[in-house]
């Protein structure tokens, strides 16, 4: 089954079961009531709405300009309706404003010009082929290197055993100074050579480099990326299991940022993620990292605090924020209070690591739904002590 044809049948089997699940009598009253308990056990009810309402978003809008159900189709939507990509969005936004509707083929150039200067494995392929052929450059001429030290030896050896009684001492010289000149010829011709393979290494270097900074950094904020966090997560649960810290995780989303968006333009939110970013980032440590965990929702990993610790570090910023007087750059109008709301949990809370997220998200949509601007903390259920970690560490 490809990757097309096993999207079709999951949303297929999605759309059956909403169908399903509205045809349902109220003889099956004790189902929904389990369910209900079982959602209010993985996360609030109004996460639950929300991914509810964003499924029948996306199968609106691909239904409604006749897309096909593909991966890039799929993905497209989710950055146009949430504004995760907000260069998708503005491309998407500026298309159904010249034409009215989007095709399959213009969907797909969206995506492939949205991602044109980004490493693509054909290009991160090629480098490593570049790096494997300098290498093997390298070794020969350091093979060339030795072998012509070696023939020089050989040959002032050679010589001196020749040397005939006969033979003035300018013909010895004169014959000493000769090899002497062809090994040096010799030399810098391998020089030159191990030079300009220096000079293209250093090259290569530096490309990949950039790779690796593109790939886990957000190009807007500048901020680790989503990708990068997951590394560090592991690398951060792992510290702190060895060392016996505490490790506490914090959620932070931009409160009616959709809003903002609406009202602002794009541009303007653009500059509100890369501000909230900045304010974010003055926290950061060694032992604090802070990444965009996407769209408008910030992530941090606080090693060595607990989570009143670190709940009131994220409230300190996020009492910044909501005194700032911010003024759309476009209008010179002061624009409405910006703030955002956060939720922070004890990593080591949980048997694993990664429910510490879920935890933290949890606790985020509730200070969502205590009223926003406000961070609040997920109550502990399962408490493991420093000793017991052993043997945790995350791979």
């Amino acid at each position: 089954m490809n990757a097309h044809t096993g999207l079709t049948t999951k949303i297929a089997r999605w759309a059956r079961g909403l169908s399903t699940s509205e045809a349902e009598p109220q003889t099956q009253k004790a189902g929904a009531e389990e369910g209900t308990r079982e959602s209010t056990r993985n996360g609030s009810g109004r996460e639950v709405e929300r991914r509810r309402q964003l499924y029948n978003d996306i199968g609106a809008f691909l239904f409604a300009h006749d897309l096909d159900l593909t991966p890039v189709n799929f993905g497209l939507a989710l950055d146009y309706l949430t504004g995760n990509d907000h260069e998708i969005e503005k491309a998407v936004r500026a298309l159904l404003a010249e034409r009215g509707h989007i095709t399959n083929v213009l969907a797909e150039k969206i995506i492939a010009e949205r991602h044109s200067g980004e490493m693509t494995v054909e290009g991160l392929g090629q480098m490593l082929v570049s790096v494997e052929e300098n290498l093997d450059r390298f070794t020969r001429l350091a093979k060339e290197s030795r072998a012509s030290a070696s023939d020089y030896g050989d040959a002032l050896q050679a010589k001196v055993n020749d040397m005939d009684a006969k033979e003035s001492p300018e013909q010895v010289v004169a014959a000493l100074v000769g090899l002497t000149r062809s090994m040096v010829e010799k030399s810098r011709q391998i020089e030159v050579e191990m030079r300009e393979s220096q000079k293209k290494t250093r090259t290569l270097q530096h490309s990949l480099e950039n790779a690796r900074k593109a790939a886990e950094q957000d190009h807007l904020t500048g901020l680790a990326n989503r990708r990068a966090f997951e590394a560090r997560f592991r690398e951060e649960v792992n510290q702190a299991t060895q060392n016996g810290e505490t490790l506490s995780v914090a959620f932070c989303d931009i409160d009616h940022f959709k809003k903002i968006n609406d009202t602002h333009g794009h541009d303007t939110g653009d500059r509100v993620l890369k501000f909230v970013g900045s304010l974010l980032a003055k926290i950061s440590d060694e032992k604090c990292h802070v990444a965009r965990h996407g769209g408008e929702e910030f992530v941090m990993l606080f090693r060595g605090k607990t989570v009143s610790e670190a709940c009131e570090i994220v409230d300190e910023t996020r009492a910044d924020l909501a005194s700032r007087n911010l003024v759309d750059r476009n209008t010179g109008e002061r624009m409405e209070q910006v703030s955002f709301s956060g939720g922070v949990a004890d990593v080591f809370s949980y048997a694993d690591p990664r429910e510490a997220l879920k935890a933290a998200d949890r606790a985020l949509y509730l200070a969502k739904a205590n009223g926003r601007n406000r961070v609040e903390s997920e109550a502990k259920r399962l408490i493991v002590l420093p000793s017991e970690r052993r043997g945790r560490i995350v791979a």
